[in-house]
Protein backbone atom coordinates (compact mmCIF):
# COMPACT_ATOMS: atom_id res chain seq x y z
CA UNK A 1 0.00 0.00 0.00
CA UNK A 2 1.07 3.60 -1.06
CA UNK A 3 2.11 5.77 2.08
CA UNK A 4 1.95 10.13 2.40
CA UNK A 5 5.26 11.05 3.51
CA UNK A 6 5.01 13.84 6.17
CA UNK A 7 7.64 16.36 4.76
CA UNK A 8 6.27 16.74 1.41
CA UNK A 9 3.00 14.87 1.17
CA UNK A 10 3.92 13.00 -1.87
CA UNK A 11 2.88 9.62 -2.39
CA UNK A 12 5.66 6.80 -2.35
CA UNK A 13 5.83 2.80 -2.86
CA UNK A 14 7.22 0.79 -0.60
CA UNK A 15 10.86 -0.62 -1.28
CA UNK A 16 10.06 -3.84 -2.55
CA UNK A 17 12.46 -6.60 -1.05
CA UNK A 18 14.78 -8.14 -3.93
CA UNK A 19 13.88 -11.89 -3.29
CA UNK A 20 16.17 -13.02 -5.59
CA UNK A 21 18.67 -11.69 -4.04
CA UNK A 22 17.81 -12.72 -0.48
CA UNK A 23 17.25 -16.43 -1.15
CA UNK A 24 21.02 -16.05 -3.09
CA UNK A 25 22.11 -14.23 -0.28
CA UNK A 26 20.74 -17.35 2.08
CA UNK A 27 22.19 -20.66 -0.38
CA UNK A 28 25.52 -18.75 -0.04
CA UNK A 29 25.74 -18.40 3.64
CA UNK A 30 24.62 -21.85 3.83
CA UNK A 31 27.27 -23.84 1.70
CA UNK A 32 30.00 -21.83 3.09
CA UNK A 33 28.88 -22.68 6.64
CA UNK A 34 28.27 -26.18 5.55
CA UNK A 35 31.92 -26.68 4.24
CA UNK A 36 33.37 -24.65 7.37
CA UNK A 37 31.13 -27.41 9.65
CA UNK A 38 33.03 -30.01 7.39
CA UNK A 39 36.32 -28.55 7.63
CA UNK A 40 35.57 -29.59 11.69
CA UNK A 41 35.20 -32.70 10.97
CA UNK A 42 38.42 -33.29 8.90
CA UNK A 43 40.13 -34.01 12.26
CA UNK A 44 38.63 -37.30 12.98
CA UNK A 45 37.45 -38.54 9.51
CA UNK A 46 40.46 -40.58 8.01
CA UNK A 47 41.00 -39.23 4.64
CA UNK A 48 41.99 -42.73 3.20
CA UNK A 49 38.17 -43.61 3.44
CA UNK A 50 36.65 -39.57 2.88
CA UNK A 51 39.66 -38.25 0.76
CA UNK A 52 38.20 -35.30 -0.23
CA UNK A 53 37.28 -34.18 3.64
CA UNK A 54 41.33 -33.50 4.20
CA UNK A 55 40.69 -31.05 1.26
CA UNK A 56 38.07 -28.96 3.39
CA UNK A 57 40.38 -29.17 6.46
CA UNK A 58 43.01 -27.09 4.12
CA UNK A 59 40.67 -24.31 3.60
CA UNK A 60 39.82 -23.52 7.37
CA UNK A 61 41.49 -20.21 7.38
CA UNK A 62 39.70 -18.94 4.24
CA UNK A 63 36.39 -20.36 5.13
CA UNK A 64 36.32 -19.11 8.39
CA UNK A 65 37.22 -15.25 7.00
CA UNK A 66 35.02 -15.73 4.38
CA UNK A 67 32.01 -16.49 7.12
CA UNK A 68 33.09 -13.79 9.07
CA UNK A 69 32.73 -11.26 6.30
CA UNK A 70 28.99 -12.63 5.70
CA UNK A 71 28.10 -12.37 9.16
CA UNK A 72 29.46 -8.96 9.27
CA UNK A 73 27.26 -8.38 6.12
CA UNK A 74 24.01 -10.00 7.13
CA UNK A 75 24.12 -7.61 10.29
CA UNK A 76 24.92 -4.75 8.76
CA UNK A 77 21.75 -5.89 6.55
CA UNK A 78 19.95 -6.60 9.78
CA UNK A 79 19.32 -9.81 8.28
CA UNK A 80 18.30 -12.48 10.40
CA UNK A 81 20.42 -14.75 8.22
CA UNK A 82 23.28 -13.27 10.46
CA UNK A 83 22.50 -16.84 12.33
CA UNK A 84 23.74 -19.17 9.39
CA UNK A 85 27.31 -17.90 9.48
CA UNK A 86 27.67 -17.03 13.35
CA UNK A 87 26.44 -20.89 14.69
CA UNK A 88 29.01 -21.84 11.83
CA UNK A 89 31.89 -19.65 13.51
CA UNK A 90 31.07 -20.55 16.89
CA UNK A 91 33.35 -24.03 17.22
CA UNK A 92 36.17 -21.93 15.16
CA UNK A 93 37.02 -20.07 17.79
CA UNK A 94 38.65 -23.43 19.57
CA UNK A 95 40.58 -23.66 17.04
CA UNK A 96 41.81 -20.46 16.09
CA UNK A 97 44.88 -21.00 18.32
CA UNK A 98 46.13 -23.72 16.21
CA UNK A 99 47.07 -20.70 14.02
CA UNK A 100 47.50 -17.46 15.71
CA UNK A 101 48.57 -16.85 18.97
CA UNK A 102 48.15 -13.55 21.00
CA UNK A 103 50.42 -14.62 24.08
CA UNK A 104 51.28 -11.41 25.99
CA UNK A 105 55.43 -10.46 26.89
CA UNK A 106 54.53 -10.33 30.56
CA UNK A 107 53.10 -14.77 30.16
CA UNK A 108 56.45 -15.10 27.54
CA UNK A 109 58.98 -13.52 30.37
CA UNK A 110 57.43 -15.35 32.99
CA UNK A 111 57.92 -18.94 31.04
CA UNK A 112 61.33 -17.82 30.61
CA UNK A 113 62.32 -17.31 34.19
CA UNK A 114 61.67 -21.02 34.84
CA UNK A 115 64.94 -22.58 35.34
CA UNK A 116 63.97 -26.09 35.90
CA UNK A 117 65.13 -28.75 33.21
CA UNK A 118 64.88 -27.12 29.58
CA UNK A 119 65.25 -28.99 26.72
CA UNK A 120 65.67 -27.17 23.22
CA UNK A 121 64.61 -28.82 19.95
CA UNK A 122 64.59 -27.74 16.79
CA UNK A 123 62.32 -29.14 13.54
CA UNK A 124 63.43 -28.20 10.27
CA UNK A 125 62.85 -29.39 6.39
CA UNK A 126 65.82 -27.85 4.91
CA UNK A 127 64.15 -28.38 1.36
CA UNK A 128 67.26 -30.28 -0.14
CA UNK A 129 69.47 -27.40 0.44
CA UNK A 130 67.93 -26.42 -3.48
CA UNK A 131 66.28 -23.50 -2.45
CA UNK A 132 67.07 -20.20 -5.28
CA UNK A 133 65.97 -17.25 -4.30
CA UNK A 134 68.80 -15.19 -5.68
CA UNK A 135 70.89 -14.64 -3.11
CA UNK A 136 71.95 -18.39 -2.27
CA UNK A 137 74.30 -19.53 -5.58
CA UNK A 138 74.59 -23.29 -4.87
CA UNK A 139 73.37 -26.26 -2.16
CA UNK A 140 76.66 -26.17 -0.28
CA UNK A 141 76.17 -22.25 -0.19
CA UNK A 142 72.65 -23.05 1.28
CA UNK A 143 74.18 -25.74 3.60
CA UNK A 144 76.26 -24.03 5.15
CA UNK A 145 74.00 -20.96 5.87
CA UNK A 146 71.63 -23.71 7.55
CA UNK A 147 74.22 -25.34 9.17
CA UNK A 148 75.53 -21.41 10.58
CA UNK A 149 72.14 -20.85 12.30
CA UNK A 150 71.37 -24.13 14.16
CA UNK A 151 74.92 -23.98 15.24
CA UNK A 152 73.86 -20.47 16.50
CA UNK A 153 70.57 -22.20 17.91
CA UNK A 154 72.50 -24.06 20.50
CA UNK A 155 70.01 -26.97 20.56
CA UNK A 156 69.86 -30.23 22.62
CA UNK A 157 68.27 -32.01 19.40
CA UNK A 158 67.50 -31.24 15.96
CA UNK A 159 65.49 -33.11 13.30
CA UNK A 160 65.93 -32.16 9.66
CA UNK A 161 64.02 -33.46 7.00
CA UNK A 162 64.44 -33.23 3.08
CA UNK A 163 68.39 -33.26 3.96
CA UNK A 164 70.65 -34.13 1.34
CA UNK A 165 74.10 -35.22 0.43
CA UNK A 166 76.18 -36.01 -2.92
CA UNK A 167 77.84 -38.80 -1.45
CA UNK A 168 76.22 -40.86 1.00
CA UNK A 169 79.45 -42.36 2.05
CA UNK A 170 80.87 -38.93 3.37
CA UNK A 171 77.49 -38.12 5.34
CA UNK A 172 78.92 -38.80 8.46
CA UNK A 173 81.99 -37.26 8.37
CA UNK A 174 80.58 -34.25 6.58
CA UNK A 175 77.74 -34.04 9.67
CA UNK A 176 81.00 -34.32 12.21
CA UNK A 177 82.98 -31.89 10.77
CA UNK A 178 79.86 -29.30 10.41
CA UNK A 179 78.37 -29.67 14.13
CA UNK A 180 81.00 -31.32 16.34
CA UNK A 181 79.18 -30.98 19.55
CA UNK A 182 76.32 -33.47 18.27
CA UNK A 183 75.84 -37.00 17.58
CA UNK A 184 74.56 -37.46 14.42
CA UNK A 185 71.24 -40.71 13.24
CA UNK A 186 70.08 -40.70 10.01
CA UNK A 187 68.16 -42.38 7.15
CA UNK A 188 69.03 -41.75 3.39
CA UNK A 189 66.89 -42.35 0.74
CA UNK A 190 70.11 -43.08 -2.78
CA UNK A 191 69.43 -41.54 -5.97
CA UNK A 192 71.08 -40.84 -9.36
CA UNK A 193 71.54 -37.38 -7.47
CA UNK A 194 73.08 -38.29 -4.48
CA UNK A 195 70.73 -38.85 -1.05
CA UNK A 196 68.31 -37.36 0.79
CA UNK A 197 66.29 -38.11 4.31
CA UNK A 198 66.03 -37.47 7.75
CA UNK A 199 68.78 -36.65 10.38
CA UNK A 200 68.55 -35.78 13.68
CA UNK A 201 71.03 -34.18 16.18
CA UNK A 202 71.61 -34.23 19.17
CA UNK A 203 74.19 -33.87 22.28
CA UNK A 204 72.50 -36.13 24.41
CA UNK A 205 73.42 -39.95 25.35
CA UNK A 206 71.68 -42.22 22.91
CA UNK A 207 69.60 -45.27 24.25
CA UNK A 208 68.60 -46.65 21.22
CA UNK A 209 67.13 -45.56 17.27
CA UNK A 210 65.01 -46.96 14.57
CA UNK A 211 63.82 -46.19 11.42
CA UNK A 212 59.92 -46.71 10.16
CA UNK A 213 59.76 -46.98 6.66
CA UNK A 214 56.53 -46.21 4.76
CA UNK A 215 55.31 -48.18 1.71
CA UNK A 216 55.34 -46.58 -1.79
CA UNK A 217 57.09 -43.82 -0.52
CA UNK A 218 60.06 -42.23 -0.25
CA UNK A 219 59.02 -40.47 3.69
CA UNK A 220 59.61 -41.95 6.69
CA UNK A 221 59.89 -41.57 10.49
CA UNK A 222 63.60 -41.52 12.42
CA UNK A 223 63.50 -42.64 16.27
CA UNK A 224 66.01 -41.88 18.93
CA UNK A 225 65.92 -42.89 22.73
CA UNK A 226 67.48 -40.42 25.41
CA UNK A 227 67.84 -39.68 28.53
CA UNK A 228 68.22 -36.47 30.28
CA UNK A 229 67.56 -35.01 33.51
CA UNK A 230 67.05 -37.94 34.63
CA UNK A 231 64.15 -38.81 32.24
CA UNK A 232 64.24 -41.33 29.11
CA UNK A 233 61.99 -40.11 26.23
CA UNK A 234 61.85 -41.17 22.59
CA UNK A 235 61.78 -37.99 19.46
CA UNK A 236 59.88 -39.14 16.05
CA UNK A 237 61.21 -37.20 13.49
CA UNK A 238 58.31 -37.42 10.47
CA UNK A 239 58.27 -36.78 7.70
CA UNK A 240 55.00 -37.48 5.78
CA UNK A 241 54.04 -37.84 2.33
CA UNK A 242 53.59 -34.14 0.73
CA UNK A 243 51.59 -33.40 -2.05
CA UNK A 244 54.14 -33.38 -4.88
CA UNK A 245 52.80 -30.36 -6.45
CA UNK A 246 54.37 -27.00 -7.62
CA UNK A 247 52.23 -24.00 -7.01
CA UNK A 248 54.53 -22.11 -9.62
CA UNK A 249 53.52 -24.50 -12.32
CA UNK A 250 50.17 -24.40 -10.78
CA UNK A 251 50.05 -20.48 -11.80
CA UNK A 252 51.36 -21.09 -15.13
CA UNK A 253 48.95 -23.41 -15.74
CA UNK A 254 45.72 -21.27 -15.11
CA UNK A 255 48.05 -18.52 -17.72
CA UNK A 256 48.24 -21.03 -20.05
CA UNK A 257 44.94 -22.86 -19.22
CA UNK A 258 46.54 -26.38 -19.27
CA UNK A 259 43.72 -28.71 -17.78
CA UNK A 260 46.34 -31.34 -18.27
CA UNK A 261 48.52 -29.50 -15.00
CA UNK A 262 45.26 -29.29 -13.07
CA UNK A 263 44.07 -33.19 -13.89
CA UNK A 264 48.22 -34.55 -12.75
CA UNK A 265 47.92 -32.27 -9.44
CA UNK A 266 44.42 -33.99 -8.29
CA UNK A 267 45.97 -37.13 -9.07
CA UNK A 268 48.80 -36.49 -6.49
CA UNK A 269 46.66 -34.52 -4.15
CA UNK A 270 44.76 -37.70 -3.76
CA UNK A 271 47.78 -39.87 -3.68
CA UNK A 272 48.70 -37.76 -0.99
CA UNK A 273 46.16 -37.57 1.02
CA UNK A 274 45.03 -41.25 0.63
CA UNK A 275 48.95 -42.26 1.74
CA UNK A 276 49.53 -39.62 4.84
CA UNK A 277 46.53 -41.41 7.27
CA UNK A 278 48.58 -44.87 6.53
CA UNK A 279 52.30 -43.44 7.47
CA UNK A 280 50.32 -41.48 10.82
CA UNK A 281 48.94 -44.51 11.87
CA UNK A 282 52.04 -46.47 11.47
CA UNK A 283 54.00 -43.75 13.72
CA UNK A 284 50.94 -43.69 16.02
CA UNK A 285 50.98 -48.20 16.63
CA UNK A 286 55.12 -47.69 17.43
CA UNK A 287 54.37 -44.67 19.87
CA UNK A 288 51.86 -46.68 21.40
CA UNK A 289 54.27 -49.71 22.15
CA UNK A 290 56.74 -47.58 23.26
CA UNK A 291 57.45 -47.76 26.81
CA UNK A 292 59.08 -44.40 27.37
CA UNK A 293 57.36 -40.97 26.76
CA UNK A 294 57.51 -39.67 23.23
CA UNK A 295 57.71 -36.25 21.19
CA UNK A 296 57.37 -35.63 17.92
CA UNK A 297 58.98 -33.59 15.47
CA UNK A 298 58.78 -32.61 11.37
CA UNK A 299 57.10 -32.09 8.70
CA UNK A 300 53.61 -33.21 8.54
CA UNK A 301 52.71 -31.55 5.32
CA UNK A 302 49.05 -31.22 7.25
CA UNK A 303 47.62 -28.38 8.76
CA UNK A 304 46.34 -27.78 12.53
CA UNK A 305 42.62 -29.24 10.92
CA UNK A 306 43.58 -32.57 9.91
CA UNK A 307 43.78 -36.18 10.81
CA UNK A 308 47.12 -36.14 10.86
CA UNK A 309 47.92 -33.73 13.40
CA UNK A 310 44.48 -35.07 15.66
CA UNK A 311 46.08 -37.85 15.67
CA UNK A 312 49.92 -37.03 16.08
CA UNK A 313 49.01 -34.59 19.07
CA UNK A 314 47.28 -37.27 21.03
CA UNK A 315 48.64 -37.25 24.22
CA UNK A 316 50.49 -34.35 23.23
CA UNK A 317 51.53 -30.41 23.76
CA UNK A 318 52.23 -28.40 20.82
CA UNK A 319 54.90 -26.35 21.52
CA UNK A 320 53.00 -23.51 19.42
CA UNK A 321 50.10 -23.44 20.93
CA UNK A 322 51.99 -23.65 24.63
CA UNK A 323 54.33 -21.37 24.23
CA UNK A 324 53.97 -19.41 20.69
CA UNK A 325 53.23 -15.98 19.11
CA UNK A 326 51.87 -14.25 16.41
CA UNK A 327 51.08 -16.40 13.30
CA UNK A 328 52.20 -19.86 13.41
CA UNK A 329 52.70 -20.92 9.44
CA UNK A 330 55.62 -22.57 8.20
CA UNK A 331 55.37 -22.81 4.94
CA UNK A 332 57.33 -19.95 3.45
CA UNK A 333 55.01 -19.76 -0.10
CA UNK A 334 51.78 -19.61 1.95
CA UNK A 335 52.41 -17.42 4.91
CA UNK A 336 51.31 -17.03 6.96
CA UNK A 337 48.14 -19.44 6.52
CA UNK A 338 49.93 -22.90 6.19
CA UNK A 339 51.36 -24.26 9.41
CA UNK A 340 52.68 -27.55 8.39
CA UNK A 341 55.71 -28.41 10.87
CA UNK A 342 55.21 -29.04 13.89
CA UNK A 343 56.97 -30.00 17.98
CA UNK A 344 55.01 -32.36 19.95
CA UNK A 345 56.05 -32.94 23.46
CA UNK A 346 54.61 -35.12 26.62
CA UNK A 347 51.57 -33.55 28.24
CA UNK A 348 53.81 -34.33 31.31
CA UNK A 349 56.23 -31.47 30.35
CA UNK A 350 55.51 -27.80 30.19
CA UNK A 351 56.43 -25.47 26.77
CA UNK A 352 58.78 -22.61 27.74
CA UNK A 353 59.19 -20.66 24.66
CA UNK A 354 58.36 -21.40 21.06
CA UNK A 355 59.48 -19.58 17.66
CA UNK A 356 59.47 -19.76 13.90
CA UNK A 357 62.35 -17.91 12.75
CA UNK A 358 61.62 -16.77 8.67
CA UNK A 359 64.46 -17.86 7.11
CA UNK A 360 64.98 -18.02 3.31
CA UNK A 361 66.82 -21.22 2.99
CA UNK A 362 63.97 -23.25 2.64
CA UNK A 363 60.52 -23.39 1.70
CA UNK A 364 59.84 -24.30 5.40
CA UNK A 365 60.94 -22.23 8.32
CA UNK A 366 62.34 -23.71 11.37
CA UNK A 367 60.72 -24.53 14.45
CA UNK A 368 62.54 -23.68 17.41
CA UNK A 369 61.26 -25.11 20.85
CA UNK A 370 62.26 -24.58 24.45
CA UNK A 371 60.83 -27.67 26.64
CA UNK A 372 60.85 -27.66 30.27
CA UNK A 373 61.04 -31.94 31.26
Amino acid sequence: MAKKTRKTGKTVKPKRRNWFFGLTSRVLMMIVAGLLILSYASIVVNPAKVWLISLVGIFFVPLSIVNLVLLLWAIKRRSKSFLIPLLALLPAFFFVGRYVRMDSEEDRVARMSHTGNTLKVISYNVGRFALDDGNIDSRAECADSVFAFLESQDADIICLQEFHTDDVEEVKSALERRMPDYKAEYYLFPTGRGAFGNVTLSRLPVNGKGVLKFENSANLALYTDYSAYGRSFRVYNCHFESYNISLSGIMRAIAGRDKGVFAETGIKMKRSITRRPKQVDKVFDDIERCPVESFVCGDFNDNPMSYTYYRMKRGRKDAFIEAGRGFGATYAALWPVLRIDYVLFPESCDGIDHSIPRLGFSDHYPVVASIEL
